[in-house]
């Protein structure tokens, strides 16, 4: 028996390409998992759907004037965020509808420059990831991107945390809560430009949410919120990389569908108190 789960999981890897698989996804597991449980806290679920469909013609924009993709995703994201955030202040639309205003007009704006100029980069593998195709040297701009951006949010935690459960309390205290703002955001384009290769467009949003909605129904503080967000997406990865290897199956998707799953299973055995933002707690 112990001969046979060793070989489920042994063999998968003796292919450089699923060891590249591999780092890859648990490394966008391990960041959209510290970062989603940010976006659950202050309310920003849509923001990530939003950032990640508008960085398509920033994708689109990058390779007609030949910079790196990566760097026109992070710019078009970036763009999304900041547009959204002004005409939230300037109109009496809502915050909601504002981003859904914004994020389907980039993204459709994305889909048509895309059709209209020729690429080696296939519209699916944008929209779903390719994480199996991914070379040694996507692997080392995943990663460096990933720890760079969780870096930032482990150095600033403490202030993310306040001004996502409090930003009035945050703000009367000094902290700079516009600015945290920007920085989170500027992070969320960073991890959704580290996870575009790998997970897509549209499975990244999963991937931010997910998690930190699984680890929300679980948890009592920040803390452990962070860490069981971490530990369910990190081992979706593995495993979703090994059964699409057994199964001869798309990896990203079963990612995906492994973390709905255990999502499914929190809700159904969660019987205590959610966080709330109006409780007292310290950030562990």
């Amino acid at each position: 028996m112990f001969d046979l789960v060793s070989q489920f999981f042994i063999e998968p890897f003796a292919h450089d390409f699923m060891q590249r698989a591999l780092l890859a996804s648990v490394m966008i597991g391990a960041i959209c998992s510290l970062f989603s449980c940010f976006l659950i806290l202050r309310g920003w679920s849509l923001m990530g759907d939003a950032v990640s469909h508008a960085v398509l013609p920033g994708l689109a924009i990058a390779w007609i004037v030949g910079l790196p993709l990566a760097v026109g995703a992070f710019i078009a994201g970036m763009l999304c965020a900041v547009s959204t955030g002004y005409i939230r202040s300037h109109s009496r639309v809502k915050e909601d509808a504002v981003m859904a205003i914004v994020f389907s007009g980039m993204f459709a704006l994305g889909l048509v420059m895309l059709t209209k100029i020729e690429t080696d980069v296939h519209l699916l593998h944008i929209l779903f990831g390719n994480v199996l195709g991914l070379s040694s040297l996507d692997v080392i701009e995943v990663t460096s991107i990933s720890s760079f951006a969780a870096l930032v949010l482990l150095i600033k935690r403490r202030d993310f945390t306040l001004c996502c459960f409090d930003p009035a309390h945050a703000a009367a205290i000094g902290l700079p809560v516009r600015l945290l703002d920007v920085i989170l955001l500027a992070v969320l384009s960073m991890t959704i430009v580290a996870a575009l290769k790998a997970a897509g467009i549209i499975l990244v949003v999963a991937m931010l949410i997910t998690p930190g909605a699984t680890a929300y129904l679980l948890s009592r503080s920040m803390g452990n919120m962070m860490l069981i967000s971490a530990v369910i997406s990190v081992l979706s990865c593995v495993f979703g990389t090994v059964i699409s290897y057994h199964l001869d199956c798309a990896t990203a998707p079963l990612i995906v569908v492994i973390q709905a799953l255990v999502f499914v299973c929190a809700l159904a055995v969660s019987r205590r108190p959610r966080i709330a933002k109006g409780e007292n707690h310290a950030p562990a």
